[in-house]
């Protein structure tokens, strides 16, 4: 595990611990110590820790004029034993929303696994971002991880699935992979 890193080549554009506004602003990075684990193995260095122990991230960019984030996500979700939603809303998505940034995508390629709990915190990001210009969307997490979203009936409150499982987003600069995201979105969301 510890040889899977957030996606890198965006840093030109945007690094949050370069970022003033950023959770994780003035954080130094090693390349050679591993002393974060996930259960009993560690993990790359350059993960993010945001108050949970099974759940990581990494903010691969930020736009606050467009009011959008883009995070990866790596670990297991689990809201059964250590409530991520919650650290991951009010550490996080909470801090972002009082600076306007009302769009999120989570990349969950390097999401596990899924836990359920209750639903009240997406419940609530949902009413946050829902006043007609804000969402929540999951883009290429594993579909056993998408089923158990939709199991718990989470997909309520988050857009999953259909082509948002299937981007090559890789290959774009963010502004046009937010693009293709908001174009997607617009198609599902009532007008």
């Amino acid at each position: 595990m510890h040889l899977i890193e957030p996606y890198y080549n965006w840093r030109l554009f945007y690094t949050a611990e370069d970022d003033p506004k950023s959770p994780f602003h003035g954080r130094v990075y090693s390349e050679f110590e591993f002393t974060t684990a996930l259960y009993d193995h560690y993990i790359h260095p350059q993960w993010d820790e945001f108050g949970t122990p099974t759940l990581f991230m990494k903010i691969l960019f930020v736009d606050y004029d467009r009011g959008f984030a883009i995070f990866e996500l790596f670990g297991e979700w689990n809201d059964c034993l250590h409530n991520d939603i919650m650290f991951l809303k009010r550490n996080i998505a909470d801090h972002f929303m009082e600076l306007g940034v009302h769009k999120f995508i989570l990349i969950g390629e390097n999401v596990l696994n899924f836990h359920a709990s209750d639903d009240s915190y997406y419940e609530e990001w949902f009413e946050d971002t829902a006043d007609g210009s804000g969402w929540v969307a999951l883009v290429n997490f594993n579909q056993h991880v998408v089923d158990e979203l939709s199991a718990a009936n989470v997909d309520s409150y988050l857009l999953l699935g259909g082509q948002l499982q299937e981007l090559n987003w890789r290959t774009k600069n963010p502004r046009d992979f937010y693009r293709i995201i908001e174009s997607q979105i617009s198609r599902r969301l009532p007008v």
